[in-house]
């Protein structure tokens, strides 16, 4: 169940990173300090109001999301029309910035939104569980739920599948390409701003927290289908899921890989989609 949970972290982060690349044809390297800014948005309601981080978490949301949508018309937009590597290397001068800003306004130290010892809820048997994994694992169902709807039924969400299927052919029926863009930054930095909290609740907070999930995250949209966000979320719980069997001590007492290695699971798996079925099991772009 705790691959469960993080697989729930890699998907919400993946989505983000896939629906970019879908509608704007560039891979957001930046979009891990995304979730590192939401994150530390949620820890400043915890820390100086004394709000549980669930009930600082929607903030987060909106400040991941509104803040996506400002470097998108600070940095971004001015390379609309430009090749997809200048908005790449932009994007690898946005996370070194919004890094640089973080470490600066919270400080370098480790950080925690609860402090002392959870006890698991035990279930069947011995099989136990951890109210935080329960939790993360039912908000990113609402959450996936939600954008399965967005996507499929609304007009918006109709206006975005066809800008993600042909920009110039959507742009020429009449639809506001613009509109569609700020709509993608702001439910891509949402989801990583959710995915940023939850990281910090299954684990701890610091500066690098987003940038040490970038590779799982990008994994997990390739082994769905870069552009494909189901494919995202399938490819989110595989890698998560994959991770911690790996880690599981299968022969003897020691673990089979150590958990210090666990993103060289997503690399492995990252680099046997590339070579065998680079458009993922979604049948999505190639990079």
């Amino acid at each position: 169940m705790p691959g469960v949970a993080v697989g729930c972290i890699y998907a919400l982060g993946a989505v983000g990173i896939s629906l970019i690349f879908a509608i704007l044809r560039f891979a957001h390297f930046a979009h891990g300090e995304v979730m590192t800014l939401g994150a530390y948005l949620a820890y400043s309601l915890v820390a100086t109001l004394g709000w549980s981080v669930y009930l600082a978490l929607p903030v987060a949301v909106i400040g991941g999301a509104l803040a996506s949508v400002a470097i998108d018309r600070v940095v971004y937009r001015p390379f609309r029309r430009s090749p997809g590597i200048i908005v790449v290397i932009a994007s690898f001068g946005v996370m070194l910035v919004l890094r640089s800003l973080i470490q600066l306004f919270w400080g370098v130290d480790v950080l925690n939104y609860e402090t002392g010892i959870r006890k698991p809820i035990p279930l069947i048997g011995d099989f136990r569980l951890a109210q935080k994994h329960i939790i993360i694992i039912l908000v990113s169902l609402a959450i996936a739920a939600a954008l399965h709807w967005f996507l499929s039924r609304s007009r918006m969400g109709k206006a975005m599948r066809a800008m993600s299927d042909d920009a110039d052919l959507a742009r020429i029926s009449g639809i506001d390409t613009e509109m569609v863009v700020r709509w993608t930054w702001l439910i891509g930095g949402g989801l990583a701003a959710a995915a940023g909290v939850f990281a910090g609740i299954n684990s701890k907070l610091h500066p690098s927290v987003g940038w040490d999930l970038l590779l799982p995250l990008f994994a997990a949209a390739i082994l769905g289908g870069i552009g494909k966000p189901y494919g995202a979320i399938v490819g989110g719980l595989a890698i998560g899921i994959a991770q911690e069997v790996a880690t599981y001590p299968w022969v003897g007492d020691l673990p089979l890989v150590p958990p210090a290695y666990k993103n060289a699971v997503a690399f492995f798996v990252m680099v046997c989609m590339l070579i065998w079925r680079p458009t993922g099991i979604f049948k999505g772009r190639v990079l």
